[in-house]
């Protein structure tokens, strides 16, 4: 590839098999609906950290240590919890400088998946050009992996993956070949003038607005609106901002 380094997209943690082992690449895992959105959201707006952790197990008993834990399953907040998955929960003032244990029904499971990979950081559309920047800057491949829902795919994060990768591949810097990308991109191109329209009917889309989250879906579909990089930490397994 003439010196250019690879964009390649998992469009579902059920083929990240398929994928992982690598150490010399970055990956980008994606949970637009709303776990990565959260991650930013929390960080841009004084979050410490965010611990990510698969299972509401391991997150109550951390809870009952003490610790400040956000939790979700199926769209609602989990009753032991002090947050759910809206992005708003974690820009309250009393988080600042403090660190949040946080599951979710799909973004956090994927992490877990990835968590062994050279880096990682969490990718949303309100951090885009963050996450550009950064995988320019790695000089490593990048692999994004998209949460999707229940290991199924799904348009949203199919469409963030879209984003990154016509951004990366308009610098010159990143070549890329699977039908993934060329699925994404053709998804982004189709959808990127009114993302929320383009969404209308979509699975998760219709599951939140039915939830009464329509301000949460507005600000997870706003380029740029959080941008703080959260990369993972691999010894202390938390997502903090990138300082660079």
């Amino acid at each position: 590839m003439n010196g250019q380094n690879s964009i390649d997209i998992c469009l579902s943690p059920a083929l990240y098999s398929y994928y992982a082992g690598r150490q010399d690449v970055c990956v980008v895992v994606v949970d637009v609906f709303r776990a990565t959105t959260c991650m930013c959201a929390g960080l841009h707006a004084g979050v410490a950290g965010i611990v990510p952790v698969a299972g509401v197990a391991e997150a109550e008993r951390m809870k009952a240590a003490g610790r400040i834990v956000a939790a979700e399953r199926n769209v609602a907040k989990c009753g032991f919890a002090d947050l759910g998955n809206s992005p708003f929960d974690y820009m309250q003032a009393w988080l600042r400088g403090q660190e949040v244990v946080m599951t979710t029904t799909n973004g956090t499971q994927a992490i877990a998946l990835a968590r062994e990979a050279g880096r990682l950081v969490a990718g949303a559309f309100v951090n885009l050009s963050r996450v550009v920047a950064f995988c320019e800057a790695c000089g490593t491949d990048v692999q994004v992996l998209c949460a999707g829902w229940n290991n199924r795919v799904n348009v949203e994060d199919t469409l963030f993956a879209g984003a990154l990768a016509g951004r990366l591949l308009q610098s010159g810097r990143f070549a890329a070949t699977s039908d993934a990308v060329r699925m994404a991109l053709s998804l982004w191109e189709a959808g990127k003038a009114d993302l929320k329209t383009f969404l209308q009917g979509t699975e998760h889309l219709q599951r939140l607005l039915a939830h009464g989250l329509e301000r949460d879906v507005d600000y997870c579909l706003t380029l740029d609106a959080a941008p703080a990089l959260p990369v993972y930490d691999k010894p202390s397994g938390t997502l903090r901002a990138f300082q660079g």
